[in-house]
């Protein structure tokens, strides 16, 4: 038995392979499933199942595609509704691969439609778990993020609840070198206090795991529902088309019109840059934002934009605007594209200079606001005096930052107060808007 784990680190998702004797079943694929591809004919393989632990938030999969494709069967607990053709794999339920089983828990906690795949290798040894969204290295998933979507909704709490006793009577049961295989790592916004590590042990969480210690299920249900990360914009859409099924991956982005330089731009379009602020500062179209790509982009424009709003996309080079379009259709945002385009000659708006010097001596003169997340802003104010809007808040609330002083933008490492800074300066245009980008660290260190 062969297990191999595909990682994003944009997403921090993780899916998998597990190959036996010429046969292959992926979980929880990506967007591009290419990747699959190359590495069933690598070890000439047949791709004969997908399966999918729920249908995710923070990202489309390519399931669907992959079926198509290939002919192979989609695997999802009865109580996810999908619409594409699937068999259904609920407790108890099992998937020979040659003379490997693939077992299905249903752990609902996360969502109410989460399921584990627990493997038994030729020996009936169990040997690994694939946890999804329910278990991660030194963390749990999130029960916050079905209370409006998905073919059942369920209240925080009630799911916390249900988290509570499949951790305790499911997975906490399993032998201690049972290695667990997550579907996210450490940045991923499906739980607040993942480890650094990529898979685990079991026995590793037991002792480890701040979730899967001694408490009651009260004091559980009041931690899991408390400080948990924003939820971006995306998450509820995204459910959405992994309940139907995405298009294909490459067929898809292909459709996205390449506009040339001087092409004329509709008016009322929303434009995204994704060049390096550097670049951005020196010249960019008035009003638009600056989404980098080198960052979490996809977190960061499913966290700006609403699944329902078409945007242009802008940057350097073709190289460029191709992974930033990559990037988009990972949370289902190409189709929101209407056309992507090289630095046009139009780009020649310039940011605002900043007086840093100014600034430390004379913080009262200017409005400060602080862009960081909530349990950031909680955690410690860097600024004590600064007006807090979270990036995810910010165009909803931007009309509440005073022009009558020159505004300074700030967050923890720069990104994003380089696209905050970018969405102030276009809407407000009566006083400087500043970025006090990764200047921030010197306040930071001292607060």
């Amino acid at each position: 038995m062969l297990i191999n784990q595909f990682y994003d680190k944009g997403l921090a998702h993780a899916s998998y392979a597990v190959l036996r004797a010429g046969k292959m079943i992926v979980i929880d694929p990506a967007r591009d499933p290419q990747p699959y591809y190359d590495f069933a004919s690598l070890h000439e393989a047949d791709i004969v199942g997908v399966i999918e632990t729920h249908p995710h938030a923070d990202f489309v999969s390519s399931h669907l595609e992959i079926h198509e494709q290939t002919g192979a069967t989609i695997y999802i607990s009865k109580l996810a509704g999908a619409a594409y053709p699937h068999q259904t794999f609920d407790e108890g339920d099992e998937i020979k691969l040659n003379d490997i089983k693939l077992i299905a828990i249903n752990t609902p906690g996360h969502s109410p439609d989460s399921i584990c795949i627990l493997v038994e290798d030729e020996t009936g040894k169990r040997t690994a778990i694939f946890t999804g969204d329910t278990l991660f290295a030194g963390d749990v998933g999130r029960p916050d993020l079905r209370e409006n979507v998905g073919n059942i909704t369920a209240k925080k709490e009630e799911l916390a609840r249900q988290m509570y006793h499949s951790t305790r009577e499911k997975l906490m049961t399993l032998p201690e070198d049972v290695i667990v295989y997550p579907a996210h790592g450490p940045g991923s916004l499906c739980g607040k206090s993942m480890s650094p590590d990529l898979q685990s042990t079991i026995g590793k969480e037991l002792r480890e795991n701040y979730a899967l210690q001694l408490m009651d299920e009260l004091k559980f249900v009041q931690m899991l529902t408390t400080d948990q990360p924003f939820m971006p914009k995306y998450f509820g859409y995204d459910v959405e088309l992994n309940k139907q099924g995405a298009p294909g991956f490459k067929e898809s982005i292909a459709e996205i019109p390449r506009l040339n330089l001087d092409a004329a731009l509709e008016e009322g379009i929303i434009l995204v840059d994704v060049r390096p602020e550097g670049e951005f500062k020196k010249g960019h179209v008035p009003g638009s934002f600056n989404i980098q790509l080198n960052g979490k982009i996809e977190t960061w424009l499913g966290a700006v934009l609403s699944p329902n709003e078409t945007f242009y996309l802008i940057g350097s080079t073709e190289h460029q605007l191709e992974e930033a379009i990559n990037k988009a259709a990972k949370i289902g945002y190409e189709k929101n594209i209407k056309g992507a385009l090289l630095t046009p000659a139009t780009a020649t708006a310039t940011s605002a200079g900043f007086n840093e010097e100014d600034f430390k001596q004379h913080q009262q003169n200017y409005t400060i606001v602080d862009v960081r997340n909530w349990n950031e802003i909680n955690h410690a104010r860097i600024f004590d005096q600064a007006l807090t809007i979270p990036l995810p808040e910010l165009r909803e609330r931007v009309g509440e930052i005073p022009t009558d002083k020159p505004i300074v933008v700030h967050c923890a490492a720069g990104y994003r107060s380089a696209a905050a800074s970018s969405i102030i300066a276009a809407e407000i245009t009566a006083v400087p808007v500043y970025d006090l980008s990764d200047a921030i660290v010197n306040y930071a260190a001292k607060g």
